[in-house]
C-alpha cells in the first residue's frame, strides 16, 4: 500500500470499481424500506459551483447513509435544461441552444463523476428530450378536457424589441432588462392552469409537512393568502352603478375617508378616458411591482377621480381615488381606506392631507392616529349604533346589517393566481394546441404526440424562430382538416421541473407519463435545495403531485416528505458568483486535493442550514485530516494483523472480562464518541459528525501509542472500523480504499451501519462530587460496586481532604450515590 495519501489514484480506482459492478443501480424491492433522496436538479450551464457542490455533496452523504441503515435507495439526477440562457447563448455565440446545453450536459456530468456521487446514472433524464415532456403535454390536454386549463386575454409587460412578455422582475425603470426599450403594456392571449382550483388543499395541505421548515411554510401560505372577509356594496352618485370592495376588517366601515381604485381597475380605465390626469397616473404606474413584500416599501401615490360612492350605512358622500398600491387581481381591485386603522391608508392619507378617523379604541391604551395607525381588535367608538361592541361582534352585526340590505356577502379570497403558462419563447415545451379559424384551439390528438420542438433553428434577435418556420406551424385542423396553425407559444420551465421527481421511477416507461414504480417511490423522502425556490418550484411541484394523484399516477397527497433548504457558499462576505469575482472553482479544486478533501470540507464547514464562509485554510484542514487517516492506518500493526481473515479467530479470544478499567474506559469513550455520531446523522448535523470522527482518529491515535495486550489491539480496530464507516458517506473513496485494505471483498457502502455492544456504553468506575460540610474541596473515581465503608476511606486519604481537615474531626460522612455525592462533615477538634 503506498505510504503517501494519493487522493488522485485512490479516487480513479475506486470510482471504476463501482462502475464495473454497477454499486448504485437501483430498482423497487418490497422486502426493504425506500428511501428516495433528492437534490433539485441543476441548470446545464456548463460547470459546477460550490452551491452546486455542497447540495449534491449533502444528498450525497444522506443516500450513502440511508443506504447503510440497509435501506433501498434512490438517488438520481437529471437536467432541467430549457430556459432562457440558451437562446441568450444561442444568439451570443451563433449555436443552436440543443448544442450548447448538450455539450454542458456532458461537462456537467463528467464533474458530477469526478466527486464521486452515487446516482444511478442509467434513470439521468433532460427535460429538453421529447421522451420527457410529451407527458407535460399530454397532461396539458387531460387537464384542458378537464376544465383546469384555459386561455384568456390577459395584459402583460410586452417588449417590442424581443416580441415578448417579460415579468415585472425584468422590467428596469419601465424599460426590457434586455432590449432596453420601453415596455408597452399589451392585451395578449395567454394559456393558464387553474391552481387556484386547489388553492385550499395547497393550503391545508402545509399542515402535514412536519419536517419542512417552517420559514417556507409561511411563505407559501402567505402566497396562497387565504383571507375571509366580506365583499361590500358601495352605490355611486349616478344611479343604477356601484363598486364592490372586499374587506376582512368591516368593524371598521365607519372609519372610511375613500375608496380606492386599482389603475387597472375597469372603473379607471373608463374615466382615464375622459380624465388626462388620471390617463397619465395610470401610464406613470403601469410598472409598479406589487407584491405585498414591495407594497411595504414602495412610494405610495394617489390621485382623486372627482367621483363620489355613497357610504352603504351613513350614506355620506365617499370620494374615489385612484392610487398605485391597490392589487387588482385580489378581492375586486377596489378597497375601502381606513387610514386609522391600516398603515398603507394612513401613510397616503398623511401624504395627500385626507381626513383620519379613529373608530376602533382599546383602554387603558393611549391611542393617536395622528402620529401612526392602530391595526389590532379593540371597541367601537364613532361608529353609531356599534358603538361599544368589540371588533369580533361588531364583524358580525354590521354584516347582518348588510346583509339585511344586501349590500353586502360572505367572500374567502385567495392571492394565489391562476398559472400563467405561455411563454413567447423558443427554448421550451410546445404547447400542444392547434388553432383552427373554424374550429378554435384544438388540442393535438394524443396519437400525434409529442410535439417536437425543431432543434437546428436560427435566431436573429430575440425573437422566438419558432414563428419563422412554417413546417413547424403550419398543419392540419385535427376536427376539420382545414389549414390550420400550431400554437408557438412553449411552457413555461417551471412546468418541467414540477414533476422530473417522478419520472426518475418511471424513466424508461414510453407508453405512460408514469407507472407503478412513482407509487412505489414517491414521495420523496427526502428533498434538498435552496431557499430561493421556496414558492414558486416547491408550490408548483405540490399542485402538479396533487393533479398527477388525481390521474392516478401517483398514491400519496404531497411529493416530499422532509426538506432541508440549504445556506448559501460565501466567500468575502457575499455569495460566491463570477460576477463578483469571488466565485472558487471546484474542478480546479479536486485538481489539487481530490474529490474527498472538498466533500469533507463542504460538509464540515457549517450545519447545512447555514450559509459557508469559504476559508482557504479550512480546505488545507480537510486534506490535512485524510492524510492523517491514511498515515495511520499504514503505519498500525493492529490493523495489518487484524484483517477479515482473521477477525473471528481474534474475537474469540477478547474477553472483557479480562480488560483492565483503563482499556474498558477507552472502549466506552469510543462508543460514546460514536453514539453522537449517530444522532447527528439521524439529526442530518453532519459537520458534527466529522468532529466526532475527527475525535476518534485522535482517539485511537493516542491509545495505539499506549498498546499493551491483544486487547488494545481490538480496541484499535473497532475504533478504526467505526471511524471508516461513519466517514463512509462523507469520504466514500479513501473509505471504500481502507476497508478493502482490511481485507474485505464487500463494499464499505453495503456494510450494515456499527452498533453498540449492550456492555460497551457500562462504566466501571463512578466519579465522585467531595464536599467538605458542603463546599466542593475535588473530586474522586471509585470502582463500581463498593462500600460506603471504602468510599468513606479512600475519600479521606485524598491530599485535598487532608489539607482541609487539619485539627478537625470526621463527625459524619453523607454518601449520595445515585447523585455521585460524597459530603464530609468534619467538627473542631
Amino acid at each position: 500500500m503506498n505510504s503517501q495519501y494519493n487522493p488522485f489514484e485512490i479516487e480513479n480506482e475506486v470510482q471504476d470499481t463501482w462502475e464495473s459492478c454497477n454499486a448504485f443501480s437501483t430498482s423497487e424491492d418490497l422486502n426493504k424500506e425506500k428511501f428516495y433522496c433528492l437534490s433539485m436538479f441543476p441548470y446545464p450551464s456548463g460547470m459546477l459551483h460550490m452551491g452546486h457542490i455542497r447540495n449534491y455533496t449533502l444528498s450525497d452523504v444522506i443516500a450513502r447513509y440511508q443506504k447503510m441503515q440497509n435501506k433501498n435507495v434512490l438517488n438520481p439526477i437529471g437536467w432541467d435544461a430549457f430556459g432562457l440562457p440558451a437562446e441568450n447563448a444561442a444568439i451570443q455565440n451563433k449555436i443552436s441552444p440543443s448544442s450548447w446545453t448538450k455539450q454542458n450536459i456532458d461537462d456537467m456530468r463528467e464533474q458530477l463523476k469526478d466527486m464521486g456521487y452515487a446516482y444511478d446514472w442509467k434513470r439521468e433524464i433532460s427535460t429538453f428530450e421529447p421522451e420527457y415532456y410529451r407527458w407535460e403535454q399530454w397532461l396539458f390536454i387531460k387537464l384542458l378536457t378537464k376544465g383546469l386549463v384555459y386561455k384568456k386575454s390577459t395584459k402583460v409587460n410586452w417588449d417590442p424589441v424581443d416580441e415578448t412578455v417579460l415579468a415585472n422582475e425584468q422590467v428596469v425603470d419601465g424599460k426590457g432588462w434586455r432590449s432596453g426599450v420601453p415596455i408597452e403594456q399589451k392585451e395578449i392571449p395567454q394559456w393558464f392552469i387553474k391552481i387556484t382550483a386547489y388553492a385550499e388543499e395547497l393550503l391545508t395541505g402545509l399542515d402535514t409537512l412536519d419536517e419542512w421548515p417552517k420559514q417556507v411554510k409561511t411563505m407559501q401560505k402567505n402566497w396562497i393568502g387565504k383571507s375571509e372577509g366580506f365583499n361590500v356594496c358601495f352605490k355611486l352618485e349616478e344611479e343604477g352603478k356601484s363598486l364592490q370592495i372586499y374587506t376582512t376588517r368591516i368593524d371598521t366601515i365607519f372609519g372610511v375617508n375613500c375608496l380606492f381604485l386599482s389603475p387597472q381597475h375597469q372603473l379607471s380605465e373608463t374615466i382615464s378616458e375622459q380624465n388626462k390626469d388620471v390617463k397619465k397616473f395610470i401610464d406613470d404606474n403601469k410598472n409598479v411591482k406589487n407584491s405585498e413584500e414591495e407594497l411595504e416599501t414602495l412610494d405610495k401615490k394617489g390621485l382623486a377621480t372627482g367621483l363620489f360612492a355613497i357610504h352603504p350605512i351613513t350614506e355620506k358622500k365617499i370620494p374615489i381615488w385612484i392610487t398605485n398600491y391597490v392589487l387588482n387581481n385580489y378581492g375586486t381591485g377596489v378597497i375601502m381606506s381606513v387610514p386609522g386603522h391600516c398603515k398603507c391608508d394612513w401613510e397616503i392619507s398623511k401624504k395627500y392631507n385626507l381626513p383620519i378617523i379613529q373608530v376602533i379604541d382599546k383602554k387603558p391604551e393611549i391611542i393617536d392616529i395622528e402620529e401612526t395607525s392602530f391595526e389590532e381588535y379593540g371597541t367601537l367608538i364613532n361608529s353609531e349604533e356599534f358603538n361599544g361592541l368589540s371588533s369580533e361582534q361588531a364583524m358580525q352585526e354590521i354584516s347582518k346589517h348588510l346583509i339585511d340590505k344586501k349590500l353586502c356577502s360572505k367572500k374567502t379570497n385567495y392571492r394565489l393566481r391562476d398559472w400563467g403558462i405561455s411563454r413567447q419563447r423558443y427554448w421550451g415545451t410546445p404547447i400542444p394546441i392547434i388553432n383552427c379559424e373554424q374550429c378554435g384551439a384544438v388540442p393535438v390528438p394524443e396519437d400525434d404526440l409529442p410535439v417536437i420542438l425543431p432543434l437546428e433553428v436560427n435566431f436573429e434577435g430575440a425573437k422566438s424562430p419558432l414563428k419563422n418556420i412554417p413546417e413547424f406551424y403550419q398543419t392540419t385542423c385535427p376536427k376539420c382538416d382545414a389549414p390550420a396553425t400550431r400554437e408557438t407559444d412553449t411552457f413555461d420551465t417551471f412546468i418541467n421541473s414540477s414533476w422530473y421527481y417522478a419520472r426518475f421511477a418511471s424513466y424508461n416507461q414510453k407508453n405512460a407519463m408514469l407507472d407503478n414504480r412513482a407509487k412505489y417511490w414517491t414521495p420523496v423522502d427526502y428533498y434538498i435545495g435552496g431557499i430561493e425556490h421556496a414558492v414558486l418550484h416547491l408550490l408548483y411541484a405540490r399542485f402538479f403531485h396533487k393533479i398527477m394523484r388525481d390521474e392516478d399516477l401517483v398514491n400519496s397527497d404531497e411529493p416530499f416528505n422532509k426538506l432541508l433548504t440549504l445556506g448559501m457558499v460565501h466567500n468575502k462576505g457575499t455569495k460566491m458568483s463570477k460576477s463578483k469575482g469571488n466565485s472558487i472553482s471546484p474542478k480546479e479544486l479536486i485538481k489539487k486535493y481530490g474529490a474527498d478533501t472538498l466533500r469533507l470540507y463542504i460538509i464540515f464547514a457549517a450545519p447545512p442550514d447555514q450559509p459557508i464562509e469559504w476559508i482557504e485554510t479550512g480546505i488545507d484542514g480537510a486534506y490535512k485530516f485524510l492524510k492523517k487517516l491514511w498515515s495511520f492506518s499504514i503505519d498500525n500493526e493492529a490493523l495489518e494483523i487484524y484483517n477479515q481473515a482473521n477477525i473471528n479467530t481474534i474475537k474469540t479470544h477478547v474477553y472483557w472480562e479480562s480488560a483492565n478499567s483503563a482499556q474498558k474506559n477507552v472502549r466506552r469513550e469510543i462508543y460514546q464518541i460514536y453514539k453522537k455520531i449517530d444522532f447527528d446523522y439521524k439529526r442530518s448535523q453532519f459537520n458534527t459528525v466529522v468532529s466526532g470522527c475527527m475525535q476518534l482518529l485522535n482517539l485511537a491515535s493516542k491509545h495505539y501509542s499506549e498498546r499493551t495486550d491483544l486487547i488494545d489491539k481490538f480496541i484499535i480496530y473497532e475504533a478504526y472500523s467505526i471511524l471508516i464507516k461513519s466517514l463512509a458517506p462523507i469520504t466514500p473513496h479513501i473509505c471504500h480504499k481502507l476497508w478493502s485494505n482490511l481485507g474485505n471483498s464487500s463494499l464499505i457502502m453495503e456494510e450494515p451501519w456499527p452498533t453498540i455492544p449492550k456492555d460497551a456504553l457500562k462504566s466501571t468506575e463512578i466519579e465522585y462530587i467531595v464536599q467538605i460540610n458542603g463546599k466542593l474541596r475535588g473530586k474522586i473515581t471509585i470502582p463500581m460496586g463498593e462500600s460506603n465503608e471504602f468510599i468513606e476511606q479512600f475519600a479521606m486519604k485524598q491530599e485535598f481532604i487532608k489539607k482541609h481537615s487539619q485539627n478537625m474531626i470526621l463527625k459524619k460522612s453523607i454518601i449520595l450515590v445515585e447523585h455521585k455525592l460524597i459530603n464530609l462533615v468534619y467538627v473542631k477538634e
